[in-house]
Order: structure tokens, then C-alpha cells, then sequence
């Protein structure tokens, strides 16, 4: 029934902007930004068959067959491909399960520290594995079986909640920590290089560490308040970790291959500035070294099967949907009106007032990269028009906004998988969502009206 309903509003949304008068291209193309979005955000089809019926609509009524699928050669889209097979491998040879272990192993049994290196661990592997879906399964998996078995000889409730909530809420937010992370920030380096030269892999780094990394100390310190973790005995922790290292045995010749490959990959990322190659040119590099004969660790076959196709269409669909409201003027419109509702108050209090605006319709969206869709866009030509901030600095204060959900456990598939071990209740996030969500403002706030200005 509900999917009937949202593809009846989709086609009354169709025949008013398409059919029915002759609208100017600004307001046909926020027409397809409402068709699109209900379909998207209502699942009513497969994302990709979403995005095949948006291909069809802008080249109808918008632009040209040929601009449209132009986007699908975007060197977004095939960084995108590179990093599905790079992180299946690092996956797949055993390599991120090692290197998760020994992060752990750090804390030396110590459960407040294990919880925050837990935490930091999720940056680390963020480098290697552009998924938040992925790396917070494989987390998860880890954690599950490290508190199942402390239950059976001392309680762990309230360091279970911590883990996990902590999961749900660091595994989005750490995807931001590198361009790579996940698809919404492959997106989000796509739209900031296109408005500044000096956005580099380097860069990237220097301008999302401070938010980050802050938040996560700050949310460690929140969970010890709410729910304090219980006493743990070191010795059972550090035995049940070395078990678990101990499974994965001596380093396998897979394992040291990826580990030279994911390596070198890293250094050329980091050294772009230097050599001057593209971020999306040395991941296609890395995948293609992972699959070449006698030094690769995959087949065809196997890395076939990693690629998430249907995300590749969806992410296109995102490029092609972002610069069309940009190129008709659509989102100048929408800027233009919240300019003027604001016009009257000083620019700070206007970029406050924007980002709450932006914490408050997260909570209605499950896809970051659709909600990124709209508000990135909007962001860099409000940019244009506030005064005393560039358009880098309103879009990536937007961008921090858009990406974790703090308050329900639909607004994430993640949260849903943290969810699903059974270690928290709704009410549970709702409690920490509260606290941690205006503590994540807060810090965004100090990053826009200070730490960015005093780097850029």
C-alpha cells in the first residue's frame, strides 16, 4: 500500500512538472529533485532502477542523453569501483581482521581504553575499507564475541552499550575522515574540488582531523558518564584477544602482498600534491594491482562479484542530479529564498540557524548520499551569499552536519546492524543522541568560526 501511494505522488509529481504547462528549467529541475527524492527515500524501487528513471527524465526534459551519461564516466564513479575492490581484498585476505586485533590489543585488557581505541580503530580501518556498512559488521563481529564471552563470568552491560552505540555513531562520522571513506565522501571531495583547488588528500585530512577526532574523545567521556563501564578483568581480555589473534595464525602471503599493495596506494594518496596524479587514477592503480597476476591477491571473478553495481549507477545518479539543480539555476532559487528570510540578522547567526535546520531534516533521511544530494549543492551557492564565509567553509560545515544520525535507529543502516546485536534499546541512543548531537554542533561550530579560519 505505501509503495502504491508514493508511486502515485511520484507520477502526479511527473505530470505537474513535465506535462502540465511550460515550467522554466530551474523549476522542472526541482520538480525531478522531489520525483527523485520520494522514490529514493520511499524505496519504492531498487536505487538503481530509481536512478535508471532519473537518467530518463532529465534527458527528456532537461538536458541532453549524452551530458547525462557522461556522468557515469566520472572519475568519481570509477574511484568509487576501485575502492569496492580494494576493500574486499583487505577484507577478504584476513588483513583488516589482523590489524583490528592488534589495535585492540593496545588497551592491554584495560576496558575504558579498549573502548576508545575501539573507537580510533574505526579511522584506521576507514582508510582501507569505504564502506560504513562493511566496517561496522566487521567491528561488530569482533566486539560480539569479546563481550559474549566476558558475560559468561562477570557483567558487561553498560560497556556492551557503550561499544556499540559507539559503533553506530563513530563508523559514519569516521567515514569522513579520508575521501575514500564511503560513497557520500567520495560525493562530498567531488563537490569541494570543484570550488577549490587546494582540496588534496593531504589537505582533506587537515580540515576534518580536528572536528573528528575531538568528537570522539568527547563521546567517549559522554558514555563513561551515562552508562560508566563496569571494572573488567584484564588478564580474560587480553587472553580472549590473543585467541582471537592467534585464529588468524602466521601472516599468510595474501595478507603481505595486500599489505604492500594498500600501502603504497596510501603513499601516492597522501603525496599527490607532488606527483600530481588524481586520487581516482592511483585508486584505479591499486585495484588493478590487486587483481594483476603473481603480486595481486584476486581474480576477475572474485572482484567482480565485490563490486556494488547497482551503488555505482545510484552514485552517478547523485553527480548527474547535483549539477543539473546547479546548471539551471534551481539551486540559486532555493538559496536566493533562504537568503532573503534571513537577510536581516548577522551572518553567523544565520549559518547557526542553517546548520540546526540541517541536524533537524537528517533525522527524516536513512541515505546520506541522497541527503547530501540537496543540502551540498544549496550549501556551496549559499556560500556565494553569506557574508564572512566561503563556500568550502558552509559546504563542509554542512557536509559534518549531514553525515551521522544521532537519534533513531532507522537513520543509519549501521545503527540498524549495532542495533541488531541486541545491547541497546532506542531509548538507550535516544539518551546518548541528545547529548552527543549537540556536542557534535558545537564542535562544527568551533571548526567553522575558528578552525578553518585560521588553515584556509
Amino acid at each position: 500500500m505505501k509503495n502504491k501511494i508514493l508511486l502515485g505522488v511520484s507520477a502526479s509529481l511527473y505530470i505537474l512538472f513535465f506535462w502540465i504547462g511550460s515550467w522554466a528549467p530551474e523549476l522542472k529541475a526541482g520538480g525531478a529533485l522531489l520525483l527523485i527524492q520520494v522514490l529514493w527515500i520511499g524505496r519504492v524501487f531498487p536505487l538503481a532502477y530509481s536512478s535508471v528513471l532519473l537518467i530518463l527524465i532529465l534527458s527528456f526534459h532537461l538536458t541532453s542523453y549524452e551530458n547525462v551519461l557522461s556522468y557515469l564516466g566520472s572519475s568519481l564513479v570509477w574511484l568509487l569501483f576501485s575502492t569496492f575492490i580494494l576493500a574486499h581484498a583487505f577484507v577478504s585476505t584476513g588483513l583488516a581482521s589482523r590489524v583490528a586485533l592488534s589495535i585492540l590489543n593496545l588497551a592491554k585488557g584495560s576496558g575504558k581504553l579498549l573502548l576508545l581505541l575501539s573507537y580510533m580503530m574505526m579511522f584506521v580501518l576507514t582508510i582501507f575499507i569505504p564502506s560504513n556498512i562493511g566496517k561496522g559488521k566487521l567491528i561488530s563481529d569482533i566486539l560480539d564475541n569479546l563481550i559474549d564471552k566476558l558475560q559468561k563470568v562477570q557483567l558487561t552491560t553498560n560497556l556492551g552499550k557503550s561499544f556499540f552505540i559507539g559503533v553506530a555513531y563513530v563508523s559514519a562520522i569516521s567515514a569522513a575522515f579520508v575521501p575514500t571513506g564511503a560513497s557520500s565522501t567520495i560525493y562530498a571531495f567531488g563537490m569541494f574540488s570543484s570550488i577549490s583547488d587546494e582540496m588534496s588528500y593531504i589537505n582533506w585530512l587537515i580540515y576534518f582531523s580536528f572536528p573528528m577526532i575531538t568528537f570522539v574523545l568527547i563521546l567517549w567521556l559522554i558514555l563513561q558518564i551515562i552508562f560508566p563501564s563496569e571494572s573488567v578483568d584484564k588478564e580474560t581480555v587480553k587472553n580472549l584477544l590473543y585467541s582471537r589473534k592467534q585464529e588468524l595464525g602466521k601472516w599468510k602471503p595474501q595478507e603481505v602482498k595486500m599489505a604492500f599493495i594498500i600501502t603504497g596506494t596510501l603513499i601516492l594518496w597522501l603525496t599527490q600534491a607532488w606527483h600530481g596524479y588524481s586520487i581516482p587514477l592511483i585508486g584505479m592503480l591499486g585495484a588493478a594491482a590487486v587483481l594483476f597476476p603473481y603480486i595481486g591477491v584476486l581474480d576477475w571473478n572474485e572482484a567482480r562479484s565485490a563490486i556494488n553495481w547497482d551503488m555505482m549507477i545510484f552514485f552517478a545518479a547523485t553527480l548527474m542530479l547535483s549539477n543539473i539543480l546547479i546548471d539551471t539555476g534551481a539551486m540559486d532559487v532555493f538559496a536566493g529564498l533562504l537568503v532573503s528570510s534571513f537577510e536581516n540578522l548577522h551572518p553567523i547567526i544565520v549559518v547557526i540557524a542553517l546548520f540546526v535546520l540541517i541536524a533537524a531534516a537528517r533525522i527524516l533521511f536513512v541515505n546520506v548520499l541522497g541527503f547530501l544530494t540537496i543540502v551540498l549543492p544549496l550549501a556551496i551557492i549559499l556560500g556565494e551569499k553569506i557574508a564572512m564565509f566561503s563556500s568550502l567553509e558552509i559546504a563542509m560545515g554542512v557536509y559534518l552536519i549531514g553525515i551521522p544520525g544521532f537519534l533513531l535507529i532507522t537513520q543509519s543502516p549501521v545503527h540498524l546492524i549495532s542495533y541488531s546485536y541486541g545491547y541497546f534499546t532506542q531509548r538507550d541512543l535516544l539518551r546518548v543522541g541528545m547529548v552527543a548531537m549537540s556536542a557534535w554542533l558545537t564542535i562544527v561550530f568551533i571548526s567553522i568560526f575558528f578552525y578553518w579560519k585560521l588553515i584556509i
